[in-house]
């Protein structure tokens, strides 16, 4: 489409080297959020694109909705002219990088739901132009930036790696993490061409302490699957120790912390109420998708989703066990749901198992009530309650307390005090003096 004598790579590498390159991020989310702000914070001009007006807005306004993102941090880029947010998708056309970053969830059956990456694709590619570096970062099954990404830009004359470059770099956004964030966590990438991925680790370079090239977009891919599903398996398998040591007798968070001492051949994983966030439930089960398509079934992973998921039943039947002891039973009872994201101090509820424990709650005829600082509302998954305040009253007045999500910010003192029995799934009891009396644990 261009010019043959039109040299993109360095003109795009000499961009990227000063940071006059403009760069538009798709998706204003935990991942996209975090990443517009550190490339506004290299010196890059970036533009923000979400569907979500309140989130562009509050954007504009200096305002962070996400916990890794302060809004002390993002108002002075905002005021610079470093970060500007909109609706609209015509900055695309004037950019030199366009990152990716928009949810890939899963349809009901299990399989991966790719159509906000489709939706980005249709709005971009219209609005391309040769020298552009196209990056996806949502996480997705092995063989995306390939098979669909590539043959939306070919079918528009590119030829990539000359005119249109493109590469895969998965986020890895630890939503709450203060140690690791995005400044120092590694980036993975894979570009189709060498030049893609010279590119696409220019970029990365300017805004994290390392990164880390692989040989093409399908390795990067997998890559990513690969961590979420050792987390997953490894949770699996806490999971079911925690039942197994249930059913012997034994404490299971002693025998976690006991094998921890071993300096080799250990890491330590710990049970709960289920996995939840947009990785661990979600990205393993891409992964099988795609390897089930090509004839090979991933029995580990099966396994491990199947422990996981069974965890809120399992919490459930603890609560009803904790009410029979005292002469109730759940229909009636009112039940107390102490945090209710998906993990400690963030106010994350995707795919959160406490959505599910509610659910399974009121549906044999509890009262449900929850308490979290972090998530005011919870309007998810036809779930639409308010949050009370942990109080000693509301502890008292409550049948039964389940620690769902042990955010730091709880008064475990007053909770193992106030509160009538306890169900604490994530033994954030367990250093609270004389509560082991009337705490059922997981």
């Amino acid at each position: 489409m261009s010019a043959p004598h039109v040299d993109h790579v360095s003109r795009l590498a000499a961009r990227l080297a000063t940071g006059d390159a403009v760069v538009t991020v798709i998706g204003l989310g935990y991942v996209g959020l975090s990443l517009a702000a550190g490339l506004a914070r290299a010196g890059f001009e970036v533009h923000g694109v979400d569907v979500d007006l309140e989130k562009v807005s509050r954007v504009n306004r200096g305002e962070s909705y996400i916990e890794d993102v302060r809004s002390d941090e993002l108002g002075p880029l905002v005021t610079a002219g470093r970060i500007r947010a909109t609706t609209g998708f015509e900055c695309v056309g004037g950019s030199d990088v366009i990152v990716i970053c928009v949810p890939t969830p899963l349809r009901k059956s299990k399989e991966p739901d790719i159509s906000y990456i489709i939706g980005a694709l249709d709005a971009i590619t219209p609005r391309l132009r040769p020298g552009q570096l196209v990056i996806l970062e949502s996480t997705t099954y092995p063989g995306t930036t390939e098979e669909v990404l590539q043959p939306r830009f070919e079918s528009r004359g590119f030829t990539i790696g000359q005119e249109i470059f493109l590469a895969f770099s998965p986020e890895r956004v630890d939503p709450g993490n203060r140690t690791f964030t995005t400044a120092n966590i590694p980036k993975v990438v894979g570009g189709t061409t060498m030049a893609c991925t010279d590119l696409a680790a220019a970029m990365y370079a300017k805004v994290t302490s390392r990164v880390h090239r692989v040989s093409s977009p399908r390795a990067a891919e997998t890559a990513k699957l690969l961590e979420n599903t050792f987390r997953s398996v490894n949770i699996g398998l806490a999971n079911e120790i925690a039942l197994a040591c249930r059913a012997i007798g034994v404490d299971p968070w002693e025998v976690i912390d006991a094998a921890a001492t071993k300096p080799f051949g250990y890491m330590a994983f710990y049970p709960g109420p289920g996995t939840g966030g947009h990785c661990i439930p979600l990205d393993p089960l891409y992964l099988s998708w795609k390897v089930r398509m090509n004839g090979f079934e991933t029995r580990f992973i099966a396994l491990a989703d199947e422990i996981n998921r069974s965890m809120p039943r399992h919490v459930v039947s603890l609560v009803a066990d904790a009410l029979n002891d005292r002469g109730h039973c759940v229909r009636g009872a009112n039940v107390l749901v102490l945090g209710v994201s998906y993990k400690r101090d963030v106010g994350d509820v995707r795919e959160s198992p406490a959505l599910e424990v509610i659910r399974m709650l009121e549906d044999k005829g509890a009262h449900v009530s929850y308490g979290d600082p972090y998530v005011p509302e919870l309007h998810a998954e036809g779930i639409k309650l308010s949050a009370v305040p942990v109080t000693a009253e509301t502890l008292a007045a409550c049948d039964c307390a389940v620690v769902v999500t042990d955010h730091r910010a709880f008064d475990y003192t007053l909770i193992a005090t106030e509160a009538p029995a306890i169900v604490d799934v994530r033994n954030a009891l367990a250093q609270v003096r004389g509560a082991r009396a009337h705490v059922v644990s997981l």
